[in-house]
Parts: C-alpha cells; structure tokens; sequence
C-alpha cells in the first residue's frame, strides 16, 4: 500500500486546515482507503481527497505515510495519476511569412 497524506496546512471549510490524500498505485487503493477512514466520495478532486485535520492522525495510524506536499505531487506525478486542471491551451503561434525576395 502506497497511501500518502501530506501535513493539513491548507485553509479550507469550517476554519479547518486540509491535507490531500494520494495513493501512487492506483485510484482503487485510494478509495477503499478512503472508505475506511469514512471519508465521503464528495471530497475527491481528480486524483486526491481533501481530509480535514481532523482525519490526518488516524489515516498515519492506518497506514498512510506522512510526507511533504512536494513530494506527494511528485510521487503522483510519476506514478501517472497525477490529473491536473484543464488550463486553456496556448494561442497556436503564426507561421513566419517567408519573405519574397
């Protein structure tokens, strides 16, 4: 099992400071995790779950490994799962006219 969670130190809901919860093996791990730790389906944003504070000490003691948010988006991203958010796509750029000599 390769669940990650990194430190709540985002401001979110109800004054509370967020993690992000990951598995860099597959999206079925990190669900069912996230079903033992009673986290609702409402709470997953592409390729995490956003857990509250509150859940942070009972997913360590679990067994989610604790690391710094650097690299739980490096683990994701080279696992493969990392989804990040639709950014608009650049302006295509001009073909340079040939000049005429």
């Amino acid at each position: 099992m390769s669940v990650l969670i990194d430190r709540p130190n985002w401001p979110g809901p109800r004054g509370l400071l967020w993690s992000h919860l990951v598995s860099d093996v597959s999206y079925e791990e990190l669900h069912a995790f996230a079903r033992v730790l009673d986290v609702p389906e409402r709470a997953f944003d592409r390729d995490h779950y956003d857990v509250p504070e509150t859940v942070y000490d009972r997913a360590v003691e679990l067994g989610a490994e604790p690391v710094p948010s650097g690299e739980l988006v490096r683990r994701l991203r080279e696992a493969g799962l990392r989804r990040p958010k639709h950014r608009p796509a650049a302006p295509p750029v001009p073909e340079p006219v040939p000049r005429q000599t």
